[in-house]
C-alpha cells in the first residue's frame, strides 16, 4: 500500500479488465491514501508490518488474476496466514479495513466530483433518471397540466431503521469524514507548496488515527445511540438536501421565472424512522425509549429551523422605503410586541427600518422558545410557524421584492413543511402475537388487574404515542405497523389495545394501523385478509376520517428466507399487483410500503429501477421505502449524492405511472406469465430441498460466522427471536443474509435461480425476456451484483467448516449453474462486466476482500475445533475478537451485506 505498490502495480496480461478502466482523478486519490496507510504502517508496526501486509495482498491479487487456472498462489496465501500469530493477524485486518474505509471514500468523492462535473457541463442534454427528464416525458404522454398536478401530488418517503448492517462506529466515521473533506481540500483548493505539505501532514494524521481506532465497538450501542447516529446525518445533510432537490425542479419547471413566481414544486420527502419506535423482538425498545426518541428528534428540528431562520435574517436587509410592509406584517409585528415588548423592541433596534428582518428575528426567537418549552412564547404547532411566514413572504411578494420572498425565506418554508417541530415521524412496530396475549391478559383481568410486564408495555406505548402527538403534533407519530399480519383480528386489536390505554376516547392518539406481509403464504392471502378488515368497524371509521388513505407493508427479507429470493421477488410482485387492484376496487388511495435492506437479499439494489418494475397501479406517484443499515449513510451522507439518490427515486416515482410504462409493464408480465410461473415452482422447490434437509440450519451455523455475528456490538436488536439455531423460523434476516456474505457466498440473493433458468432452458426467450420484461431485467441484474461478490473457492473453504460434503456440493453446483445461465442470458463475460462502473468497484475490492476472508476462516475453523484443540480462555477470547474484526472489515469491503 506504498507508493510503489497501490493497487494499480501488477498489470500483467489477463489482469481483470476492470482494474485499467480506473478514472486517473479516482486512481490518484487511491494511490495517494494508499501510500499514507502504508507510511502510517510503517510507522506504527515496523516495516515487518508492512512487507506481510504487502505480501498477503499480492498473493490475493495474484489468486484473483488466475481464478480457474492452475496457480497455487491462494494456497501460498493461507500459508502466510497460518504464519501469522494472532497479534500479527489482528494488526493485518485492521490494515485491510482501513484501507476499505479509504478506497470507499476515494470512490464516494469522485461520484460528487463527476456529478458536480456533469452539472457543470456545457451539455444541456438532461439524464433520463431526472425529474425533470421524467415531467417532460409525462407531460408528453398526459398534457402539461396533468403532469404539473402529478409532480404536487408526488410523495417519496424513505424510513430510516437500525437494523444492525452498519458495522462501522460512529468514531470510525467521524475520521472517515474529515478524510474526506480533506481530499476535497487538495482539489478545491488547488494545493502547491506549504498548503500542500500541510495537508499531507494532516491526512497523515487522520490517517493514523483510523488506523489506531478500533473499529470494534466496546459495547453494542443503546437505542439511543442509534438515534443520535441517524439525527447526525440529518444534522450533516439532510436538513439542506431535500430542499436543494425542489428547488432544482422548480428551477426547470419555472426556467426564467424561477425566483420570481410562486414556485410549482411543493414538498414531497417526509421523513420516517423506526429508530426508537420498532420493537418487534426487541426488548431494548421500551414506551420511555420512544418518547425520548421523539424528543431528540424534535430538538434537532428546532435548533436546525432556528439556525435556518437566523441565517436568512442576516441576509434579509430590505429598507422600509424601498419594501414597505404589509398591513398583515404590521399586525404581526403588533402581536409580536404583544408576545414580549422587550424581545421585539430588542430585535427592532437590530434592524433599524427593516420590518422583514425584525419580523423574522422574532420567529427565530421563537423558535429557540419553543425548543427552551418556554409556554409564553412557544410555537403550538408548526403550522402557526407556517402561518407567519407566510405572512413575511406576501408582504415581500406585495412590495416588489419576488426575489427575496422566493429565494431563501422559500428554503426556509420548504424545510418547516418538510421536517415540522418532530423531524421525522416516529413509526411504531410490533409482533401481532405480542398483541394477542395483551388482549388475552387484559381481557382476564382488566386493565387495573395484575397485567404481565409486557403487557403494560403494550399499553404504555399507546400512551407514548399519545404523548408524542400532543407534544409534537399528529404527524410526529401516528403509524402503528402490526408484524405477521395474518388476519384482520391483528387490525382490530391495535384500536382495541388503545381503548383499554385510553377509556375516555376524548385522549385516545390518532392511529393508523398498518399490516406487514411478510411471509410467502401471508402475502398470497394478503387480499383475503385485506378484503375483511373493511368489515371492521374501527377500520371504516379510520378511512372516513383520513380520506380513504390506507397503507400496506410488504416485507422483503421473510419472504426470501422463506421459499428464496426468486419466488419471493416474483410473490411480491404479484401480490403487489392484487393488492392494488383491490385498493382501487374500494375507492382506497394506497401506499405500499416496501420494507427493503440493503444487501440484495433484502430486496436491495438500485431502488429507481425497482420503482419503475412494480406492477401497473402500485405505485401512483407514491413510494415508501426503508432505508437500512449501512445504505443510510451511503446514500445520505453526501449532500451531492443525496440529492442524487432522492432526485432518482422521485423521478421513477414519478414516471412509473406514466401510461407508456403501466403499458410496458403489464404488457411483459402478461407475455412471460408461464415462465414467472415455471421459474418460481422450480426455484423454490430447489431452495427448500436445501434449507429443509435435515440438519440444516445446524450446518448452516458452521460454515458460517452465524453465531459470530451475534455477538459483534453493531447493533442494539437480538439477532435471533428468542430461539436457538435448531430452527431457522424465528432467524431474523438480517444475520441470515450478513452470514451468507461473511462467508463469500450470497447464497440468499440468488440460490434457486440457476436450476430454474436450466429446467425452462429457452435461452432466446429468457434473453427476450432479460431485454423485455423490467422486473426480470431487475431481478437478474442484481443477481448478477450478488454472484460478483461471491468467490467459490473462498466459500469452498467455509463449506469446509462443516461436516455435510452433500449440503456443500448443492451450495457449489448451484453457484456454478447460477453463474453460467445469468452470463448467457446476459451476455457478459463476467459478472457486472456490462456495468463498466460497479464492476470496477466490486472487482477491485474483491482481493482484499479474499485476504480477510482467509483469516476469517482461520479463526473460525479454530474457533469450531476450540475444544479438541484444547484452547485456553484466553486465545478463545483473542480468536473471537480477531474474526469479528474480518467481520467488520468484509462488511466495508463488500458494503451491501445486509
Amino acid at each position: 500500500m506504498t507508493d510503489n505498490n497501490a493497487i494499480q502495480d501488477t498489470a500483467e496480461a489477463g489482469r481483470v479488465l476492470a482494474r485499467h478502466d480506473v478514472p486517473d482523478p479516482l486512481r490518484d486519490d487511491v494511490r495517494l491514501l494508499g501510500g499514507l496507510l502504508g507510511t502510517v504502517l510503517a510507522e506504527s508496526g515496523g516495516q515487518d508490518l508492512l512487507d506481510d501486509v504487502e505480501r498477503l495482498r499480492e498473493l490475493t491479487i495474484n489468486a484473483f488474476d488466475e481464478r480457474g487456472s492452475s496457480s497455487d498462489s491462494l494456497a501460498e496465501a493461507e500459508k502466510v496466514v497460518e504464519g501469522f500469530t494472532l497479534e500479527r493477524g489482528e494488526q493485518v485486518a485492521r490494515a485491510f479495513t482501513c484501507y476499505f474505509h479509504l478506497a470507499n471514500l476515494a470512490e464516494e468523492y469522485h461520484r460528487v466530483r463527476m456529478l458536480r462535473l456533469r452539472e457543470s457541463s456545457a451539455d444541456s442534454s438532461v439524464p433520463d433518471d431526472t425529474l425533470s427528464a421524467a415531467f417532460e416525458q409525462l407531460a408528453e404522454e398526459v398534457g402539461r397540466d396533468e403532469a404539473l398536478r402529478r409532480v404536487r401530488a408526488l410523495e417519496f418517503r424513505p424510513v430510516l431503521t437500525a437494523h444492525p448492517t452498519e458495522a462501522r462506529r460512529r468514531a470510525v466515521s467521524g475520521t472517515i469524514r474529515r478524510i474526506s473533506v480533506l481530499l476535497a481540500e487538495r482539489e478545491n483548493l488547488h494545493l502547491g507548496g506549504t498548503s500542500l505539505a500541510e495537508n499531507d501532514r494532516t491526512l497523515l494524521s487522520e490517517i493514523d488515527t483510523l488506523w489506531r481506532t478500533s473499529p470494534i465497538r466496546a459495547a453494542k450501542p443503546t437505542v439511543l445511540d442509534e438515534v443520535k447516529t441517524a439525527l447526525g446525518v440529518f444534522d450533516a445533510t439532510m436538513f439542506d438536501t431535500f430542499p436543494a432537490v425542489y428547488r432544482r425542479l422548480d428551477d426547470w419547471l419555472l426556467r426564467e421565472q424561477a425566483g420570481r413566481e410562486e414556485p410549482l414544486a411543493r414538498p414531497f420527502v417526509s421523513l420516517g424512522s423506526w429508530i426508537g419506535g420498532d420493537r418487534d423482538g426487541n426488548p431494548n425498545v421500551t414506551a420511555e425509549i420512544t418518547r425520548s426518541a421523539a424528543a431528540l428528534a424534535s430538538e434537532h428540528a428546532l435548533r436546525a429551523l432556528e439556525g435556518s431562520a437566523r441565517q436568512v435574517a442576516r441576509k434579509l436587509t430590505l429598507e422600509e422605503a424601498g419594501t414597505p410592509p404589509s398591513e398583515e406584517l404590521l399586525a404581526l409585528r403588533q402581536r409580536q410586541r404583544s408576545l414580549d415588548g422587550s424581545r421585539s423592541d430588542h430585535v427592532a433596534s437590530e434592524s433599524p427600518s427593516e420590518p422583514h428582518r425584525a419580523a423574522l428575528l422574532f420567529v427565530a426567537d421563537r423558535l429557540a422558545a419553543t425548543l427552551a418549552r418556554n409556554a409564553d412564547l412557544q410555537y403550538a404547532t408548526p403550522d402557526d410557524l407556517e402561518a407567519e411566514l407566510a405572512v413575511i413572504q406576501a408582504s415581500l411578494v406585495a412590495a416588489g421584492a419576488q426575489r427575496a420572498a422566493y429565494g431563501d425565506l422559500q428554503k426556509l418554508i420548504w424545510q418547516v413543511e418538510t421536517f415540522g417541530f418532530h423531524l421525522a415521524e416516529l413509526e411504531v412496530r410490533q409482533h401481532s402475537q405480542v398483541h394477542a396475549a395483551a388482549l388475552e391478559d387484559l381481557r382476564t383481568n382488566g386493565v387495573h388487574g395484575e397485567l404481565e410486564d409486557r403487557t403494560r408495555e403494550v399499553l404504555d406505548t399507546f400512551r407514548a404515542i399519545g404523548s408524542v402527538q400532543q407534544r409534537y403534533g399528529i404527524r410526529a407519530a401516528r403509524r402503528y405497523i402490526v408484524s405477521f399480519t395474518q388476519a384482520p383480528e391483528h387490525m382490530a386489536a391495535v384500536y382495541e389495545l388503545a381503548e383499554f390505554a385510553f377509556p375516555d376516547p376524548a385522549d385516545a392518539p390518532v392511529i393508523d394501523a398498518v399490516p406487514l406481509f411478510e411471509t410467502f403464504d401471508d402475502l398470497e392471502n394478503s387480499v383475503p385478509i385485506l378484503e375483511s378488515m373493511l368489515t371492521l368497524p374501527v377500520v371504516q371509521r379510520r378511512l372516513g376520517e383520513n380520506g380513504r388513505r390506507m397503507e400496506v407493508m410488504l416485507g422483503y427479507s421473510d419472504s426470501s428466507k422463506d421459499v428464496g429470493p426468486v419466488s419471493a421477488t416474483l410473490s411480491l410482485h404479484a401480490a403487489q399487483a392484487r393488492i392494488a387492484a383491490w385498493a382501487e376496487s374500494n375507492n382506497i388511495t394506497l401506499t405500499l410500503f416496501h420494507g427493503r435492506g440493503g444487501a440484495l437479499g433484502r430486496g436491495g439494489g438500485p431502488a429507481n429501477r425497482a420503482v419503475l418494475a412494480q406492477p401497473a397501479g402500485s405505485v401512483d406517484g407514491r413510494f415508501k421505502l426503508t432505508e437500512q443499515g449501512e445504505v443510510i449513510l451511503a446514500r445520505y451522507g453526501d449532500q451531492v449524492i443525496g440529492e442524487r439518490h432522492i432526485e432518482q427515486v422521485a423521478a421513477a416515482t414519478l414516471l412509473q405511472s406514466a401510461p407508456s410504462v403501466e403499458k410496458h409493464n403489464t404488457d411483459a408480465t402478461e407475455r412471460f406469465t408461464e415462465l414467472a410461473s415455471r421459474l418460481d415452482a422450480t426455484s423454490r422447490g430447489r431452495f427448500h430441498e436445501l434449507v429443509k434437509a435435515e440438519g440444516f440450519p445446524q450446518w448452516f451455523a458452521q460454515v458460517t460466522p452465524l453465531e459470530e455475528v451475534g455477538l459483534l456490538p453493531i447493533g442494539s436488536r437480538p439477532a435471533k427471536r428468542g430461539l436457538s439455531v435448531n430452527s431457522l423460523d424465528d432467524l431474523r434476516a438480517i444475520p441470515w443474509v450478513f452470514s451468507w456474505s461473511q462467508a463469500r457466498i450470497n447464497l440468499a440473493g440468488w440460490y434457486g435461480l440457476g436450476t430454474a433458468l436450466a429446467e425452462y432452458g429457452n435461452l432466446d426467450e429468457l434473453r427476450q425476456a432479460y431485454e423485455e420484461w423490467p422486473l426480470f431485467s431487475t431481478l437478474l441484474d442484481n443477481i448478477e451484483m450478488s454472484l460478483a461478490k461471491t468467490d467459490e473457492r473462498i466459500a469452498a473453504l467455509y463449506l469446509a467448516l462443516g461436516d455435510r460434503d452433500d449440503l456443500a456440493q448443492m451450495v457449489l453446483d448451484e453457484l456454478r449453474l447460477t453463474r453460467e445461465w445469468v452470463l448467457k442470458i446476459t451476455g457478459n463475460d463476467w459478472p457486472l462486466s456490462g456495468r463498466r462502473v460497479l464492476g470496477r468497484a466490486v472487482q477491485l475490492r474483491s482481493p482484499y476482500v479474499d485476504a480477510l476472508s482467509l483469516i476469517q476462516v482461520r479463526a473460525l475453523s479454530a474457533l469450531r475445533g476450540g475444544e479438541d484443540q484444547g484452547l485456553s480462555e484466553a486465545t478463545t477470547d483473542q480468536l473471537r475478537h480477531l474474526l469479528l474484526l474480518t467481520v467488520n472489515g468484509v462488511s466495508a469491503g463488500l458494503q451491501n451485506t445486509g
